[in-house]
């Protein structure tokens, strides 16, 4: 070999006799593929352009620095040189100029880009201030040749520079990176990536590095290196691949790049990508959202230093302001939190309950929440019991919300825990250019758009559960529908569904393309088509469901997948097959069965005092404010029959004789303690015959906390009935006492009130399907007892965040209501809830 010389050409002798041929050798033979060849290269071109430095004469103080990609070490086979030319500013701009043409000729010559510049220490300074891309290309600055004090003095005084002015330079990089995935879109999601440009790419890990540069906020580390890595590795196999400097990895490139890094095939190849960009971009989101966190609080010390210093003199550091969300859940400085009582180990539901509140809140879930929840690897029972399971579908329907929290969930690791078949579906590309997501990104999204569709339904929590699996037999081979159907049924009961219910998503996944297929594919005018359908559907219910996922569907797939025309066909079969499946609609809700023995005895002991008897039976997993031996809090002297034991909440079991305004002080004093209603049956008996007792049965949860006292409960019901409670003012200022400016409330689909088709023979039945809030039900009873109808019976339900009633209703004197003042009270309870809806959230 020869030695390092370097002639007037730039032809610097290497291990193949000059740089071309050691570079070639590099990059085929020698090193490693990786970072060390990266690095290899970078040295190699560090030793031929310092041998171009020192082939003349120096005029002055000058050095040769590496910027960007090279200043860090990182040259991809086909990438540019990024180079500064730095001078003091003393010798002769002719030199300087001849001295550049010594450097840049001999790059040229090589084929190879060059982003070049020459400028003094001066120069430097004043473009780094008012280029922002030139400024975060100098963060990178690496010393190559010449004179080492020069580069260090620069590299100090811009990093001093750029901290100094962080807090109006990050909000401009932070747009810098916005504007950039408006043009180049989501590398996690996109069939043909630009792996340097697009949102998670590596332009995002260079931001990243820039923050931290600042001294503002720094970014995850967990799994940030690597992912940079495999990005920097899929783009040097494309430059050498293709022997261009592109950073797209086009369609017909990927099954050569995979091949070069021995990856099984393009879908392997892309699901790595997609795994490292979603790495990058859920680092960027947690990274950027600290910045803002920093910079407002560095805004609001400065405009009110002088005031806390004189509070804090006077009482001392101020508390942090946490606003509690659920059990073990709070919010703090716009995320959410674990509470400092949570017990991440003993509470395997406590994942699913804080990614249902930060959802339902419209905050991030924490990331260190997040890993402290993966960490404490607390797993849940198989099936789950039914507070996962509620909490589960309260999550997936939450709607556009969903998303930035099941990301979080994603990147702790908690999604494939709860739910091992979703690895097969996480990442995995869709070749059909009409699909816009992954499928794993397309099952959520799906179940974001049925969560607008859920009042259309009589079961939200299957359609939103179906949502999330439709397409979960993408992972295996052969028809997805058909191995969807298997894998649905099993993951129905892992979830907690009951066998019924695990057959009816089997059902939906089986058949989730069956409408839009046949509407769009067949004679709707043929008897025979119609009834096919009508056949795998089974049920009006089922058919139901089916049309809100078709249209959720085809929603979440682009817009290329749906259109009015495809919508007017959808609907015009599904009346046809709904017509064959059952003439005159759907039944009314089956009215209450009748009391239990318990529930006679509470009736018989409210008959006899005039006034309301509760009794409170804990179930397993309730929290009650007693002496924990599980027996019932009863306040009426009789002892209550034992219940049958449940997974989640109390039954509280409540008898008033029958007046006026009942079911709004029951539910208004629920609401005011925080007990969250999970489901209700109220009912008339009329005990030895002596007169009628109103007996509501409900199953009741508390929002965070421990269940009040059975006695504070009934003493605060005698106060709301005799009104020297005013309920309506107690939850008007708890919501404004919690109301929190900063808080972006999610948009739930409005309240839907409709007359039942079928009602019952002896009342008029009114279905509610209304998103569940504090005080939704003490609102629904206080609009139908301002309306002068009597509630003879109800069935309520919460479906995870959806509320499903039924109310049976007649007049004063006992008859149902005509058809016009039945039609003219839902609309009127309609007009309740919407402006429940539109009131400010707390």
């Amino acid at each position: 070999m020869t030695s390092d010389t370097t002639s007037a050409t730039g032809d610097q002798a290497g291990p193949s006799g000059g740089y071309a041929a050691a570079r070639l050798h590099l990059l085929t033979q020698e090193a490693q593929p990786g970072p060390p060849r990266r690095a290899g290269l970078a040295r190699l071109t560090d030793q031929w352009l310092a041998g171009l430095l020192g082939a003349g004469p120096r005029p002055g103080r000058v050095a040769l620095l590496a910027v960007g990609g090279y200043g860090r070490g990182e040259l991809s086979p086909r990438s540019d040189l990024d180079l500064l030319l730095l001078h003091d500013g003393t010798a002769p701009r002719a030199a300087i100029a001849a001295l550049a043409d010594r450097l840049w000729y001999p790059v040229w010559d090589q084929g190879i880009a060059l982003d070049h510049s020459v400028r003094t220490l001066a120069e430097a300074h004043e473009t780094a201030a008012t280029d922002l891309k030139v400024h975060l290309g100098l963060l990178d600055a690496r010393h190559v040749a010449g004179d080492a004090a020069l580069t260090a003095e620069l590299r100090t005084a811009l990093l001093a520079q750029w901290r100094s002015q962080a807090p109006a330079r990050l909000p401009e990089l932070h747009e810098l990176g916005r504007e950039r995935a408006r043009r180049h879109g989501e590398l996690p999601f996109l069939l043909e990536p630009d792996l340097k440009e697009a949102r998670g790419g590596l332009r995002d890990a260079t931001a990243l590095r820039a923050v931290a540069a600042s001294w503002v906020a720094d970014a995850p580390r967990q799994g940030l290196e690597a992912a940079r890595n495999t990005l920097l590795d899929v783009r040097d196999a494309l430059h050498l691949t293709t022997g261009r400097a592109t950073d797209r990895l086009a369609l017909e490139d990927q099954d050569q790049v995979a091949r070069a890094l021995g990856v099984l095939d393009a879908d392997t190849l892309l699901r790595q990508v997609y795994e490292a960009a979603r790495t990058i971009s859920y680092a960027s989101d947690v990274t950027w959202r600290e910045v803002g966190r920093v910079l407002r609080s560095r805004s609001a010390r400065r405009r009110l230093r002088g005031l806390l210093a004189s509070r804090t003199a006077r009482r001392g550091p101020a508390a942090e302001e946490r606003t509690p969300l659920a059990d073990g859940v709070v919010e703090q400085d716009g995320e959410v939190v674990l509470a400092r009582t949570a017990r991440a180990g003993r509470d395997p539901v406590l994942p699913l309950r804080a990614a249902a509140a930060a959802a339902q809140a419209g905050l991030p879930l924490a990331m260190p929440a997040a890993h402290a929840l993966a960490a404490a690897e607390a797993a849940l029972p198989v099936p789950w019991p039914a507070e996962a399971r509620e909490q589960f579908i309260t999550l997936l329907g939450a709607g556009p919300d969903t998303v930035p929290v099941w990301e979080a969930l994603e990147a702790a690791g908690l999604i494939t825990r709860l739910l091992p078949d979703w690895e097969r579906v996480r990442c995995r590309p869709q070749r059909n250019p009409v699909h816009r997501w992954t499928v794993d990104r397309h099952l959520v999204e799906t179940a974001v758009r049925a969560s607008a569709l859920t009042r259309r339904v009589g079961r939200p929590d299957l359609l939103l559960v179906a949502a999330l699996l439709h397409d979960i037999g993408k992972g295996w081979p052969g028809d997805h529908s058909v191995a969807g159907e298997t894998i649905a049924r099993d993951m129905a009961a892992r979830i907690g569904f009951g066998p019924a219910d695990a057959d009816v998503l089997a059902a939906l996944v089986r058949n989730h393309l069956l409408l839009i297929e046949t509407a769009t594919r067949r004679d709707l005018d043929d008897p025979a088509t119609v009834e096919l359908v009508a056949e795998a559907v089974g049920s009006q219910s089922t058919l139901e469901l089916l049309h809100a996922l078709t249209e959720a569907d085809a929603l979440a797939t682009g817009p290329a997948a749906w259109s009015s025309w495809r919508a007017s066909l959808l609907a015009d079969l599904v009346k046809r097959v709904a017509a064959r499946l059952q003439d005159g609609g759907a039944p009314a809700p089956a009215a209450p069965s009748g009391a239990t023995v318990a529930g006679e005895r509470l009736a018989v002991e409210a008959f006899r005092t005039g006034g309301p008897v509760l009794a409170l039976h804990p179930r397993a997993g309730a929290r009650p404010a007693q002496d924990g031996r599980g027996g019932a809090d009863k306040v009426t002297g009789e002892p209550g029959e034992a219940a049958e034991p449940e997974p989640v909440g109390v039954e509280l079991v409540v008898a008033v004789p029958e007046r006026p305004g009942v079911l709004p002080a029951v539910a208004g004093v629920l609401a005011l303690h925080r007990l969250t209603v999970r489901s209700a049956e109220l009912s008339v008996v009329d005990p030895a015959g002596q007169g009628p007792v109103l007996l509501l049965d409900w199953r009741v949860a508390a929002e965070y906390g421990s269940l009040p006292q059975a006695e504070r409960l009934r003493a605060d019901l005698i106060r709301a009935l005799d009104g020297s409670l005013d309920i309506a003012a107690r939850l008007a200022e708890r919501e404004a006492a919690y109301r929190r400016p900063r808080r972006r409330m999610p948009l739930a689909p409005p309240a839907r009130v409709t007359v039942a088709p079928l009602g019952s023979r002896v009342a008029t039945v009114i279905e509610v399907r209304a998103q569940d809030a504090p005080g939704l039900l003490y609102r629904i009873g206080h609009a139908l007892d301002a309306a002068g109808v009597v509630v003879r019976s109800a069935h309520v339900s919460t479906l995870g965040a959806n509320a499903v009633d039924a109310f049976y209703v007649t007049r004063p004197a006992g008859q149902p209501l005509a058809p016009e003042e039945a039609v003219g009270l839902a609309r009127t309870l309609q007009d309740a809830l919407a402006d429940q809806t539109r009131a400010p959230a707390g």
